[in-house]
């Protein structure tokens, strides 16, 4: 064997290494989008398994306040039959407005805003935005970093012939940008 043939086979086996490590890399990188997808479902899910207690505490003080909670419920909803990332993020903005306007609605009730099973449903809602604001944004830091892998030279040749897809990222529809209205 020749010199010439021994530097083909290296030339060869390094680009074989080249080649797996960056199908691994896009692997890896669609693994953890699915990952941060699943933490934002958790937390999602609890919001909306928080929701029904949250409405049935006030319902017994703001009887003529139907309108917000059946707006609540709605929102809860559509959540749960939300099947896209898109499909989420709307369903989850509305959800969120919903729950600001049961809020705003407590404001008029002091009775309601002493009431302890009150005061721990809303704290444990607000920790829940939190963390769901945090894995949003842990998400989309996954998802801008692997659809960047697999848009560059030569990653984005391997991942045509693996059919890898860009993920969406988790974003706040136009409409929802813009100031937060309440009405009674």
């Amino acid at each position: 064997m020749g010199t010439g043939s021994i530097i083909a086979l290296v030339v060869v086996g390094l680009l074989v290494i080249v080649f797996i490590a960056i199908y691994n890399r896009l692997v890896i990188l669609r693994n953890r989008v699915q990952a941060a997808w699943a933490q934002i479902d958790v937390q999602l899910k609890r919001r909306t398994d928080l929701v029904p207690n949250l409405v049935e505490t006030v319902k017994g003080y703001v009887q003529h306040e139907r309108g917000t909670l059946e707006a609540v419920t709605a929102a809860r909803t559509a959540v749960l039959n939300a099947g896209t990332v898109a499909e989420q993020a709307k369903a989850n903005n509305a959800l969120t407005e919903a729950l600001k306007s049961v809020f705003a609605v407590a404001e008029a009730y002091p009775d309601l805003k002493a009431n302890q099973n009150f005061l721990m449903l809303q704290e444990e809602l607000a920790g829940i935005e939190n963390k769901i604001a945090y894995a949003r944004q842990y998400y989309n830091d996954s998802v801008m970093a692997f659809n960047q892998a697999q848009q560059v030279f030569p990653a984005n040749l391997i991942a045509g012939m693996f059919g890898f897809q860009p993920h969406e990222y988790f974003e706040i529809p136009e409409s929802d940008r813009g100031p937060v209205h309440v009405k009674f």
